[in-house]
């Protein structure tokens, strides 16, 4: 059983622009753990949403009279780096580079799993505001404060999950990860979804970091993980 140790770390609501099957049962769920769901139809959602500032939207992939992926995208080209979880109906790669493509940070597989649920929600709304501090990695900047990625006076767009991936390994530079501690650290410990998952990540945050011609700083130790060094 989740235990949810910051029920009351934020008033602001979860939006769920998702039809209604999903959202009777998750405002449910919501709720028992001290959340305060909010369902709404998805362009009104979105038409409201620096109305209610939530403190996390689920969306649904495919939802009555729109796109998941294009609300996302609406979102993000607005600048609106709040979380957003996306609702799939199935776990394929396809599937998950929609969503990463179009900016949520995490995908949840339906019908969902309460457990799962809970757990997400909990890693991204737990989050404390981090202290002004940069990571640097040669010509990588990662900054704590803005959240903000530069390389060569480049900004660089990450969802949240890739800047959590990216900080970690900028934490540990010349250090190889194994798979289970990028797991442990960035998912965390209890995470039981899709085996490939970092590969995923590791692939997308590899092309918007090292567009441009840039040098490779990702490299794959096979086998075992990753490490965050110069070729």
């Amino acid at each position: 059983m989740i235990t949810n140790k910051k029920t009351n770390a934020t008033n602001s609501p979860i939006l769920l622009l998702t039809d209604n099957d999903f959202a009777q049962q998750a405002s449910l769920d919501l709720q028992r753990a001290g959340y305060l769901p909010l369902f709404e139809k998805a362009q009104k959602g979105w038409q409201k949403l620096s109305i209610l500032q939530p403190a996390m939207v689920i969306v649904d992939h495919s939802i009555s009279g729109t796109s998941g992926v294009s609300l996302c995208r609406q979102l993000r080209s607005s600048g609106n780096r709040i979380p957003i979880l996306m609702l799939v109906e199935q776990e394929t790669v396809a599937e998950r580079v929609a969503c990463l493509e179009s900016g949520a940070d995490d995908y949840l597989l339906k019908p969902y799993n309460r457990e799962q649920l809970l757990e997400q929600i909990s890693l991204y709304l737990q989050s404390e505001v981090p202290v002004p501090e940069q990571l640097r990695f040669g010509e990588l900047i990662l900054d704590l404060s803005t959240r903000q990625v530069i390389r060569n006076d480049r900004v660089i767009d990450l969802t949240m999950k890739e800047f959590e991936l990216l900080k970690y390994l900028m934490s540990n530079p010349q250090q190889v990860m194994t798979r289970e501690e990028i797991i442990e650290n960035v998912w965390g410990f209890d995470y039981r979804g899709e085996s490939n998952v970092i590969e995923v990540y590791i692939r997308y945050l590899r092309l918007k970091i090292e567009s441009q011609n840039s040098k490779r700083l990702i490299q794959t130790v096979r086998g075992i993980g990753y490490v965050l060094r110069e070729s």
